[in-house]
């Protein structure tokens, strides 16, 4: 028996010497084991609003200078920017040839089965080149952006084996390297493939678009009523709205919106206050709604520096 209770003894001096080992070298915690992140500057009072956009750029609306921008110069996918390109080169054959605004033409089926953004258009179905150009920069349909680029593509003359489409494109390429925008790249008339540009890029190509009168017009209009003709003679009547919101709001007048899972939210927008025109270009934002907030919040801070002076 006292054997017994000599071996519980020795036993429990042995466990709390175990114990006191431990505890001399305190608990094990993870965050003792990993070292504190380091924190980055605070909020700063200066210099342009922080954006969701990674890549964005303030120009003057008239002359195209960067006044403030991000990652201007970072080849970025551009979705449905791609179509100022596009609206631009058949609106300046349009402007050399007017009697060309009022031609009817027929909707393909190629048109009518591309997909993504839509503008409704159906195969067999006519209008004028007047309706799809607004078809094409209202409600953004990559179906109107084909159809433009078989017709304009035709009036452009074939080249060896390309056909219309194929046509249209390369001659959006040549108009790029013509401007020296050097991070663009199209491989489409609408964007739904994996078109690059950059913000430096499409601030270029807005001015040189807003020189076009009919194309300024056009991407300021909130909404078209069109109607549009099948081969039967039976006639449907459709409205497009413009994608742009910007348009709801005094002192907006374009240009282009452009949303991919690729590209992620995008628009170059025009806008003037006071007599001081701005081009803003956000490319990537996180959200359909985040690319207004991004450039609302860059117009407010430009015009704020700008009139200030």
């Amino acid at each position: 028996m006292r054997v017994g209770i000599l071996a519980a003894l020795i036993a429990a001096m042995l466990l709390g010497r175990a114990v006191t080992s431990h505890l001399e070298h305190g608990p094990v915690s993870l965050a003792a084991q990993e070292p504190r992140p380091k924190k980055v500057l605070g909020e700063s009072l200066n210099g342009p609003p922080i954006v969701s956009a990674p890549a964005w750029a303030v120009a003057d609306g008239e002359s195209g200078r960067l006044l403030w921008s991000h990652d201007a110069e970072a080849p970025r996918q551009m979705a449905s920017t791609t179509k100022i390109m596009t609206a631009w080169i058949a609106l300046e054959i349009v402007r050399e040839h007017p009697e060309l605004l009022e031609r009817r033409v027929t909707v393909s089926r190629a048109a009518d089965r591309t997909t993504g953004s839509t503008s409704g258009i159906r195969e067999g179905e006519t209008l004028t080149i007047q309706d799809l150009m607004h078809a094409l920069l209202l409600p953004s349909g990559n179906d109107a952006a084909i159809q433009v680029a078989e017709v304009f593509g035709e009036v452009l003359g074939l080249d060896g084996d390309q056909d219309a489409v194929s046509r249209f494109v390369s001659e959006m390429n040549t108009r790029a390297d013509e401007m020296g925008l050097e991070e663009t790249k199209y491989l489409d008339p609408h964007g739904n493939s994996a078109n690059v540009s950059s913000a430096r890029d499409l601030v270029r190509l807005a001015i040189v678009a807003r020189g076009n009168e009919r194309l300024r017009k056009i991407v300021a209009t909130p909404s078209y009523r069109c109607r549009l003709e099948g081969p039967d003679g039976a006639q449907r009547e459709v409205v497009w709205r413009n994608t742009n919101r910007l348009l709801e709001i005094e002192g907006y007048d374009g240009i282009k919106t452009g949303t991919t899972a690729g590209a992620g939210a995008c628009l170059v927008s025009s806008g003037e206050r006071d007599g001081q025109r701005l081009i803003v270009v956000v490319l990537g934002s996180t959200s359909r709604d985040g690319r207004y907030v991004d450039s609302r919040n860059l117009y407010r801070f430009a015009w704020r520096e700008l009139l200030s002076k």
